[in-house]
């Protein structure tokens, strides 16, 4: 009979035979000591909106200090910015009203400068593709205001969130985003694979694996570095592991804030659901094999899955590296995590 260790080394395999997939890379843990890896462990590769727990992870550290209080308004951590006309609510602009906890929550009524619809043609990601450029806070705040603000207290995937709460953590610290994630983050945990890409590291882009869409091989240099904490952080398959269970356990900040994290779920995109920072990816049981899975982490459009079951504690930690094909990391991690739990 085939140990777990096969039978995962299996399902990896036919996923990279899949010709929609990328350069699989991937990593199943369990709390049983089963180890399993694909590819090089410190091939780095882009995390996409997984860069998001990054973020979350220095507002809790913020927050622990004492700097920063979820529920204020977020205006007044970004004084110099404008946000006037971002969100509304029946009609009447409360912008100057909406909470950090709300935008860490996708809940503040804020459009997604990114792939939401634009009044002046296609999407931000769309135009990219076509030509890649970069952009910075301005414009995002700009191309916000131009489109149609979503409705307060429900939930929207809101990149332009994720840009206002990296803004915050550069108010407070005083310095850019990417140096707050490395004193905070990486150089704590000894993340030697990960760091932000910014305008200043373009001379590593091709260090990194390359992202698909489709089958067309993708250079967006300039996208990713304007994407700072909303999905421009680079990472490995080995300090993927590290940064998920110290942001899990307690060696990122204090755990009683994970209570408030993982409570409040609402929908984004079924079957994702969205608490406080952190993403939950669950199917009915009659779709997993009837087996209860709650992975609780974060996701990425480019083909990567950063998750934890809470019921098995099993890590799943990969990426198929494809953008146009979003539901290949999910079925994998599904299949390769059931293994691990069984």
């Amino acid at each position: 009979m085939a140990t777990r260790e096969q039978r995962i080394h299996r399902l990896i395999e036919r996923s990279v035979a899949d010709r929609r997939t990328g350069e699989v890379l991937w990593r199943v843990v369990s709390p049983d000591g089963l180890d399993v890896v694909h590819g090089n462990l410190d091939r780095p590769f882009f995390i996409a909106s997984v860069s998001k727990l990054f973020t979350v992870a220095c507002l809790a550290q913020l927050r622990d200090e004492g700097r920063l209080a979820w529920d204020a308004p977020i205006a007044g951590y970004l004084p110099d910015l404008d946000l006037r006309g971002l969100a509304v609510d029946g009609g009447r602009d409360v912008s100057g009203e909406i909470t950090v906890r709300e935008v860490m929550a996708h809940t503040a009524g804020l459009a997604d400068y990114f792939e939401g619809p634009r009044p002046d043609g296609p999407t931000t990601l769309e135009r990219a593709l076509r030509s890649d450029f970069g952009w910075g806070e301005a414009e995002v705040v700009e191309w916000t205001r131009a489109m149609t603000p979503a409705r307060r207290g429900r939930g929207l995937y809101s990149d332009t969130g994720f840009q206002l709460l990296d803004g915050v953590v550069e108010r407070l610290d005083g310095r850019a985003f990417a140096e707050s994630v490395r004193a905070r983050v990486t150089e704590p945990l000894g993340l030697a694979g990960t760091f932000v890409f910014t305008p200043d590291t373009l001379d590593r882009f091709d260090e990194m694996a390359v992202i698909r869409h489709g089958d067309r091989e993708l250079r967006l240099p300039l996208l990713l570095a304007s994407c700072g904490g909303q999905g421009a952080v680079v990472s490995t398959l080995r300090d993927g592991v590290t940064f998920l269970q110290a942001f899990f356990d307690g060696g990122l900040f204090e755990t009683t804030l994970l209570d408030e994290m993982l409570t409040d779920w609402h929908r984004i995109f079924s079957p994702l659901e969205y608490g406080t920072g952190v993403m939950r990816f669950r199917l009915p049981a009659v779709l997993t094999g009837f087996r209860s899975f709650a992975f609780e982490g974060h996701s990425g459009a480019s083909g990567v899955v950063w998750y934890r079951d809470a019921r098995t504690g099993v890590i799943v930690i990969g990426t198929v590296n494809q953008l146009q094909q979003r539901q290949l990391p999910y079925q994998l991690m599904i299949r390769t995590a059931a293994v691990a739990a069984s």
